[in-house]
């Protein structure tokens, strides 16, 4: 059985607007037990206290490494439980030649080496780029075969199908590599997976066909709920995903 996470990066406007407490009590009452985090060096202190008052904890963290004091992240990624510090994005105009990404592989395959200074883990989340082919392949197979065996990867599901990607056939060929899932949905316009970020709907309300995703990932050990968008009250969206995402776990 899988873990679920709601993304912090979902209910950001809330957090803006209300404030993180209140907002992390309003994920717990939503559903959530566990968190993803961003911006931990921003929220670290409050996280602290706010996590384990709210019955949350988080073991995956999004921050951004290329350029940052890498040493300074880590240490207040371990301080709050973390155990998996993931990269979330890189410059789509990184991910145009073979090169391009071997140099990103470098950049992570020597983060990994601080992390593990750390006793942390180290990973990568896709956005639509590195699904897209380079070559005979994807630019995420390309920079997979090109990292040592301790980076993992954080597959964005919707992203990797909106980005025109063959999802299980990519998740196939990651393999258990794979320890994490991002998961939202997406309708269909003019035949097609949308790819504006506003269109995104909570997990079962898309044209995303689920069951093979979650089939070809058997080592994706955490989902994680999250909208870049949302046309609606985000805590009802993360509230049907966590829903609909229990119920395709369930029936598997």
């Amino acid at each position: 059985m899988s873990d679920i996470a709601l993304q912090l990066y979902s209910i950001r406007e809330r957090i803006e607007s209300d404030g993180l407490a209140p907002s992390l009590a309003h994920a717990a009452s939503a559903g959530f037990d566990r968190i993803e985090l961003y911006n931990l060096m921003g929220w670290a202190e409050e996280l602290r206290t706010e996590l384990p008052a709210n019955g949350l904890t988080a073991t995956t963290a999004h921050a951004r490494l290329l350029g940052e004091d890498q040493s300074a992240i880590f240490a207040t990624a371990a301080s709050l439980g973390v155990e998996t510090i993931i990269d979330p994005y890189t410059d789509p105009a990184l991910w145009t030649t073979r090169d391009d990404v071997l140099r990103i592989a470098d950049h992570l395959n020597s983060s990994a080496a601080g992390a593990r200074e750390h006793g942390l883990a180290l990973g990568y989340h896709n956005h639509a780029w590195e699904a897209a082919a380079l070559g005979d392949t994807t630019a995420l197979e390309v920079l997979a075969d090109a990292l040592d065996p301790e980076v993992v990867l954080e597959v964005d599901a919707y992203w990797a199908a909106v980005g025109g990607a063959d999802v299980p056939a990519l998740l196939t060929a990651l393999g258990s590599r794979v320890v994490a899932l991002h998961l939202k949905d997406a309708p269909l316009v003019d035949g097609a997976l949308s790819q504006d970020r506003h269109d995104q709907l909570p997990v079962g309300e898309g044209a995303i066909e689920w069951t093979s995703i979650l089939d070809a990932a058997p080592t994706a050990r955490l989902l994680v709920v999250e909208f870049d968008e949302f046309r609606g009250d985000i805590y009802d969206g993360a509230a049907t995903s966590l829903a609909g995402i229990r119920t395709l776990t369930t029936a598997r």
